[in-house]
């Protein structure tokens, strides 16, 4: 059986996915047809139900959850990992309401984050993710919410820090900050889906134990293509919850629906995170 996956070309996700789609592992006879999207791409195909599985923001399931379920291996959950404000000076978020801010998607959860900081951040400029500090750079945009490698490059474009969004999550909440989960389209059915997270959580595992194998493929699909940007990257989004999300993993995501729900973000759902 074979199944469409979608999942980022940003090096957390190629590591991740490297030995599930290189047959490294035992996939319980499922075959995998990969698409590398931007996250917002792949939020969208999958409002379409355009994939069997995929990685979405944790955003966008909370709209998603009636024909998708989450799966407990291959996300991005973590501490000291959300989201960074940023712009060309020094200056309190609360000064940028009503100014042009740059996010990679508004189904994102680096978007969903900036709103639930408090309201009157909707003068949005939805960018690729690559595309935001140039952005902010050349005074396109106000300020910009960026992730993914341009956590560790932002300096280098003389940009500074205004909130870390992740950290005001952490000290919020006391929990970690969901950032990207992988989906599983409901109507595969209960036994098709468990054989799929079973198969994701062994490509986890052998990415975590064999670190080297996978820098070809990586490096194939990077934005930055350092070796030191690639190895913060990977070590900063791929953790223990990546192997699997536990206790602690599903509170965090369980809470970020909450807070969400309640200020009328989301809309309230009543079916399980999981498929039973």
């Amino acid at each position: 059986m074979t199944l469409s996956l979608g999942y980022s070309p940003c090096p957390n996700d190629t590591f991740i996915f490297y030995a599930l789609i290189h047959g490294r592992i035992a996939a319980e006879g499922l075959s995998f047809r990969e698409r590398l999207e931007d996250v917002e791409t792949l939020n969208s195909l999958a409002r379409q139900g355009a994939l069997d599985l995929t990685k979405v923001s944790y955003h966008a399931l909370g709209h998603l959850r009636r024909d998708y379920a989450l799966l407990h291996s291959g996300g991005a959950l973590g501490r000291g990992c959300g989201p960074l404000v940023v712009a060309r000076r020094e200056a309190a978020l609360e000064d940028l309401r009503s100014r042009r801010i740059a996010i990679p998607g508004l189904l994102t959860t680096a978007n969903l984050l900036l709103q639930l900081h408090g309201s009157g951040f909707d003068n949005l400029v939805v960018l690729p993710f690559h595309r935001i500090m140039e952005a902010v750079s050349s005074g396109e945009v106000e300020a910009g919410v960026i992730i993914h490698e341009s956590r560790f490059t932002y300096r280098d474009q003389g940009l500074v820090e205004i909130l870390d969004l992740g950290a005001w999550w952490e000290e919020e909440t006391g929990a970690p900050i969901p950032l990207g989960g992988i989906l599983a389209r409901r109507s595969l059915g209960a036994e098709v889906i468990a054989r799929a997270d079973r198969a994701l959580r062994r490509s986890v595992e052998y990415a975590l134990a064999h670190p080297g194998e996978a820098r070809a493929y990586i490096k194939a699909h990077a934005q930055e293509l350092s070796d030191t940007v690639i190895d913060s990257h990977i070590a900063l989004y791929v953790n223990h919850f990546s192997v699997d999300l536990g206790d602690e993993g599903i509170r965090a995501v369980e809470t970020l629906f909450a807070r969400a729900e309640a200020r009328g973000i989301l809309p309230p759902q009543d079916l399980p995170l999981f498929v039973p």
